[in-house]
């Protein structure tokens, strides 16, 4: 029995095992959750550029995490250094974890060669239980940068540097990707 004691002292949260199946949380307290960070930040802001930075940075945060959990938990044993590979990995294995599901749309700008964009269907879940005030909606605040941060904290965590922002264009969300030009020219030389 003390044996026993000493040995669950010992063990840090490194040597745990990785939990296998699902754990999911109910939406209620997600939506929580999530509309306390929001009445956090903006308690904290002056304007909806600062409002949308701070989203940003604490999903940039849960991106970085994100992508070593995610990495691990689906047995990727290299890194991505393919554009096309690490955009496929978020929008497949990191929106799963996020969302339960995959994102809807991945696509390429055709304007701007070194532009991609994730492209929700529907409102993301992120915006859908947040009451923010009518006219910070109106002047263009998106709940979603959160996202747009988890996005880009996962892009640094496997470097691809990118600036990413999130849109609402009636009625879907778009998560835009402007990746650096050093990017994009690998992803040419590798082609």
């Amino acid at each position: 029995s003390k044996k026993k004691k000493q040995m669950q002292h010992a063990t840090n949260i490194v040597d745990r095992p990785i939990p296998r199946g699902k754990k999911q949380v109910t939406l209620s307290a997600y939506g929580y959750l999530f509309s306390e960070l929001v009445q956090y930040t903006q308690s904290r802001v002056t304007n909806i550029n600062k409002f949308e930075e701070r989203l940003t940075a604490a999903g940039y945060e849960v991106g970085v995490r994100m992508l070593e959990l995610v990495a691990v938990r689906e047995k990727k044993s290299r890194r991505e250094t393919n554009l096309l590979g690490i955009l496929g990995f978020i929008s497949m294995h990191v929106w799963k974890t996020l969302f339960d599901n995959r994102s809807n749309t991945l696509e390429r700008s055709k304007e701007h060669e070194d532009e991609y964009m994730i492209r929700c269907d529907e409102d993301i879940l992120i915006n859908k239980y947040v009451s923010i005030p009518q006219d910070l909606r109106e002047a263009g605040l998106n709940t979603a940068a959160f996202v747009a941060g988890v996005v880009k904290g996962v892009l640094d965590g496997a470097e691809f540097p990118a600036q990413v922002t999130a849109h609402y264009v009636k009625p879907q969300t778009v998560i835009l990707m402007k990746f650096d030009r050093d990017v994009i020219e690998n992803k040419v030389k590798a082609s």
